[in-house]
């Protein structure tokens, strides 16, 4: 069967999508954006992440975010979104804001991941070869290296943007204090951080408490929030069990052990509380993301239309009462 030409929807930036600025920037992104570390890799189906992808970008997600070992196998969600730029949205590279990251494992010997100049350079270059692309929006360091200088790790994003290769740089999960010495250097090289990502969820509130969230925003960077439905603990998934073909069932990043009883009190209050806001668990905790302006966009993960269409059904009510507030704290914290 033959491919129709993909053309997108040309109500795409008046569906209800709406966009934020990135901190101190000229960077505007969908508040819920489109994450490939699930679901696009060489072990899932072509056709089904060219659906998902179209379905995104049809209904005004921009920003699409990967990193070199996304997959299974690494590389491979890369590769993935390099057949739909080729095949689709090549007309609309310039309305698009792409992602990568290097820094996780990839290959082989002490070049193969970490923060080195040449493991950076490399998978960049590498990474641009899989998406069909000459350059990225922005390109993360993906972990802070405690061996490799600082320096040395903050000079290769500052060349990657000198040379056209990217033109932003971002953080990924770098701990405060290493971020506000990368923030000073990049900065004092023209080459400002804008975006730092960071898993944030109502299950997990580390960037607020450890001042991530302050620090990014004093700083003029965005913050991109990842993880945000906590891998699907923040969902009706696990409600009434851990189902057998589940990602705890499978055995993948998230654990049986994160499923305590205390975190499923929590959950199940949260549920209660999302039914009386109208709203499903998983829209509420995306929609509590977007409650003020400390969150520039939430990375979702969707393993099909479907899925994608009910995390964007949490844009439709973002707004919270102080009650309501107020009774999200008591439940956390209870």
């Amino acid at each position: 069967m033959i491919e129709s030409v993909y053309s997108p929807d040309e109500n795409r930036y008046v569906c209800g999508m709406k966009y934020r600025r990135a901190g101190k920037s000229g960077i505007c992104l969908p508040e819920i954006s489109l994450g490939l570390w699930h679901n696009f890799g060489g072990v899932d189906t072509l056709a089904n992440g060219r659906r998902i992808l179209h379905y995104a970008f049809d209904h005004g997600i921009t920003y699409f975010d990967l990193a070199d070992n996304y997959g299974p196998p690494y590389g491979s969600a890369e590769e993935t979104f390099g057949q739909v730029m080729k095949s689709s949205f090549r007309p609309y590279r310039d309305e698009l804001f792409i992602s990568t990251k290097a820094g996780h494992d990839m290959w082989p010997g002490p070049y193969g991941n970490w923060g080195s100049r040449k493991h950076l350079m490399a998978g960049l270059d590498q990474s641009l070869k899989r998406m069909n692309l000459e350059y990225v929006d922005v390109f993360y360091s993906h972990r802070y290296d405690p061996e490799t200088p600082l320096e040395e790790t903050m000079q290769a994003l500052v060349d990657m943007v000198r040379q056209g290769k990217a033109l932003y740089v971002g953080l990924s999960k770098y701990p405060l204090d290493v971020a506000a010495w990368a923030y000073v250097y990049l900065k004092a090289h023209d080459v400002p951080c804008l975006l730092y990502q960071g898993r944030y969820s109502l299950l997990v509130r580390d960037p607020e408490k450890q001042g991530i969230l302050a620090q990014a925003m004093e700083n003029g960077a965005g913050f991109i929030a990842f993880s945000p439905l906590a891998q699907g603990l923040l969902t009706s998934r696990y409600l009434d069990g851990i189902p057998d073909d589940s990602r705890i069932a499978r055995g993948g990043f998230l654990k049986k052990e994160a499923l305590t009883e205390e975190v499923l009190r929590k959950v199940k209050a949260l549920n209660e509380l999302a039914g009386q806001r109208g709203q499903t668990l998983a829209e509420m905790s995306l929609a509590w993301l977007l409650k003020d302006g400390l969150v520039t966009s939430v990375i979702v993960g969707a393993s099909s239309v479907n899925q994608l269409a009910d995390n964007l059904k949490a844009l439709d009510n973002t707004c919270f009462s102080e009650e309501e507030l107020r009774r999200i704290e008591e439940i956390l914290e209870g």
